[in-house]
């Protein structure tokens, strides 16, 4: 019998079938109308099942329809995986009883779809499967899960959320995009650093590693080295900053792999402590653009704005997304197992101030599809507050965020063997969430709890839950106590007696008195023994100051004694980005190229800010590249710069970056980049590298200094130009004392 019949397939929606029947002899001038529907389900049985639906029949003398009830034989597809109702928890991709649990939180989504990907389909931008949730099945409260049986190998997945998409009500819910899940272990799109995704495009589309119970590595007995934080020496290391250089003559320069093979630098060196700048995955191409300033593209270089907190930086490793990026979570732990066998414990710099989603103008990656209102601190309107400066604020002391960030945080101790974390911008950390309430937070309304969004909390539910934790209580946890709203918290972020700072009263203090500002004796004096009058009070010890007289932004050390002002003219930004007082002097010459006589007074200062880190009370910090000189030119905020450049004394101005080769005019020389170079640390003209591992070694065999507690009179006397008679009149230049071992 002749029939037509059409086919609408529009995965992973039901598939529409809609078959024409011509009419027998005695249905004259009629047809039959049959609809039915296939739902294509991820279940592995081929079984044939029996639907009742309601057929539609034209009637005889064309003179409307009937309806009649009919039975339909529905058959399964064949499909990827078997699925089950799953569990709610723990969250992300879990590997469990012969298959795998998915679990996310998305409380105001209505609808939600797993999406998986093969490598091949995922780098021709194809799904090769959906599985919808049912949210009468899949859903406990606001968490949708599944559990799912099958081949996962080589298999990555993301998520599809539909809902209300309106931006006043805070609801960015988009089913068009594919979005990371916040607990991916690994984060795959592009495999090098630098390079363009297809078409040229900074943002291809990015998906998690699917876990598989094969992804095992030896760590060899590996165990938490647990120093006494007063004996940390830390050094701040960029990870493709440290050996992309070509003069470090690594196999695998500007990688994981690349710093193992220079770790044995830090151990001659003295310093016990690795703070790693970010290394969670982020995007260098984030701010890709011309730099007509330089002739070349900014990138992301510093890595401070993060896509996915659980996954490493993927394109750090060498293996790049080479094993679904397995791989490159093997070398970041071959690091850290690398650093403990020689002594070195590893913090992380941890951004948990902002992600790389920025304002409402922003992508749609992971946290603003699952649940904007949730994961971002909101404005009644549903603008976002910006407290980190870099367009949003992450909803810190949410319930379900702060839960988020402690999972990651436990993830990184137990599963990567981290020691530690720095925390950008901590003082976000502090204040209160969106749609604040004393009952959501305490369980109880609180008495003239009146608080605002982003009012600053005396006793923050985050940072109670990060003290009090079992895991986290025995690692290193260091605050930025600061952020870009305002707040500035040195000396009075929440401790519960196990928080240290970043002391920048400190910083300042000790680059005002040694570059001759009047008044500053007595203040420097307080740094030398561990800024008593920030800590003491509060029942802390000197070990909760973090000593550094430089970090990764602002002058290095070299540039301090260098420049007067900064030099940020290569940035593209006209010279109005970075900080405007760096407390700098540059020993009566500005720049590179002065007298003998300004050099060696550069170097006398150099030693003399070296020597005041080593001997102050409190954990001393070194910044990559200061212990031999390294300059960056002045230029105080050097992010975007994955390159060297060179201001030649004809005037042209050059960058070398992947192989091509700039020129543009400019005024005055200089040498600048991001690169940490290894032939200058080698130059035999310098003996500043020697002296600072002396001073390193200094500290370490003096049990006067990195003392548990304040010194106090009995054992510390304060001098002048004469024993004994110490000047701290507002123009004293000069400090000294003795310390009773």
């Amino acid at each position: 019998m002749p029939m037509a019949c059409f086919s609408i397939l529009s995965p992973p929606h039901p598939t529409l079938t809609l078959t024409l029947l011509p009419p027998s002899h005695s249905q004259c001038g009629g047809f039959t109308v049959r609809v039915s529907v296939a739902l294509t389900e991820r279940l592995s049985q081929h079984h044939k099942t029996n639907s009742i639906i309601p057929s539609t029949r034209a009637a005889a003398n064309g003179g409307g329809f009937e309806t009649e009830t009919a039975v339909v034989e529905k058959p399964q597809l064949k499909t990827l995986f078997q699925a089950s109702r799953g569990y709610p928890s723990p969250f992300g991709a879990t590997v469990r009883d012969g298959g795998v649990n998915f679990a996310i939180s998305s409380l105001n989504a209505l609808s939600a779809t797993l999406c998986f990907f093969t490598l091949s389909d995922f780098q021709n931008n194809r799904v090769t499967e959906y599985v919808p949730l049912d949210p009468l099945i899949n859903r406990t409260g606001g968490v949708w899960h599944v559990f799912l049986k099958g081949d996962f190998r080589d298999m990555l997945y993301g998520y599809k959320f539909d809902g209300k998409f309106s931006p006043l009500e805070g609801h960015y819910f988009d089913s068009s995009h594919i979005l990371l899940d916040p607990y991916a272990k690994a984060v795959i799109s592009r495999g090098e650093f630098g390079a363009l995704g297809p078409d040229g495009n900074c943002w291809p589309q990015m998906a998690g590693t699917v876990p598989s119970e094969d992804d095992e590595f030896d760590w060899e007995g590996d165990l938490p080295l647990k120093y006494p934080q007063k004996d940390l020496v830390i050094y701040e290391m960029h990870v493709r900053g440290f050996t992309k250089h070509e003069s470090s003559n690594t196999k695998f320069p500007g990688t994981y792999l690349g710093v193992v093979e220079k770790l044995d630098h830090l151990k001659e060196l003295g310093v016990n402590c690795l703070e790693l700048m970010p290394c969670h995955e982020f995007n260098e191409l984030e701010y890709y653009g011309h730099n007509s300033a330089q002739g070349d593209y900014r990138v992301n270089f510093w890595g401070y704005s993060t896509i996915n907190y659980f996954s490493p930086m993927i394109r750090y490793s060498s293996a790049g997304i080479r094993n679904c990026g397995q791989d490159g979570i093997n070398e970041i732990k071959f690091l850290i197992k690398e650093a403990h066998k020689r002594g070195i414990e590893v913090i992380m710099d941890v951004v948990f101030n902002h992600t790389a989603e920025g304002n409402e103008n922003g992508p749609i990656i992971s946290f603003r599809g699952v649940d904007n209102s949730m994961y971002y601190m909101l404005a009644p309107k549903g603008e976002f507050y910006n407290y980190s400066g870099c367009g949003n604020t992450f909803n810190c002391n949410h319930p379900v965020v702060r839960q988020f960030i402690v999972d990651c945080l436990r993830y990184w101790v137990t599963e990567m063997h981290v020691d530690g974390f720095r925390f950008d911008l901590a003082s976000i950390m502090t204040r209160s969430s969106s749609l604040w309430d004393g009952a959501n937070v305490f369980g109880a309304p609180i008495e003239g709890d009146l608080l605002t969004t982003g009012t600053p909390l005396s006793s923050p539910p985050l940072i109670d839950l990060i003290s009090n934790d079992p895991i986290l209580c025995g690692v290193k946890l260091i605050a930025e106590a600061w952020d870009a709203g305002g707040l500035y918290q040195v000396g009075t972020f929440p401790h519960w007696g196990i928080w240290s700072e970043w002391n920048g009263k400190y910083r300042d203090t000790v680059r005002l008195f040694i570059k001759g500002t009047d008044g500053f004796a007595g203040a420097f004096a307080e740094c030398l023994c561990g800024s008593p009058n920030l800590y003491q009070g509060g029942g802390r010890k000197p070990w909760h100051s973090i000593n550094f007289v430089c970090a990764h932004d602002g002058f290095t050390l070299a540039d301090l004694v260098t420049y007067n002002n900064k030099n940020n003219l290569s940035n593209g930004e006209d010279n109005n980005d970075g900080e405007n007082h760096n407390n700098s002097w540059n020993c009566g010459q500005e720049g590179e190229f002065v007298s003998t006589s300004v050099k060696k007074l550069r170097k006398r200062q150099m030693r003399n800010f070296f020597l005041s880190l080593m001997v102050s009370q409190g954990v001393p910090m070194i910044y990559m590249g200061d212990e031999y000189g390294h300059t960056k030119g002045g230029n105080n905020n050097t992010y975007c710069h994955d390159n060297y450049v060179i201001l030649l004394s004809t005037g042209k101005f050059q960058c070398t970056c992947h192989h091509i080769v700039n020129s543009i005019n400019l005024s005055s020389t200089f040498l600048q980049h991001n690169y940490f170079q290894w032939d200058k640390k080698e130059e035999s003209s310098s003996d500043f590298f020697r002296f600072c591992r002396l001073m390193t070694k200094f500290r370490q065999e003096c049990e006067s200094l990195g003392l548990a507690d304040f010194p106090t009179s009995e054992r510390l006397q304060w001098h002048g130009h004469f024993p004994g008679k110490p000047d701290w009149s507002e123009t004293s230049r000069f400090v000294a004392c003795t310390m009773v071992q």
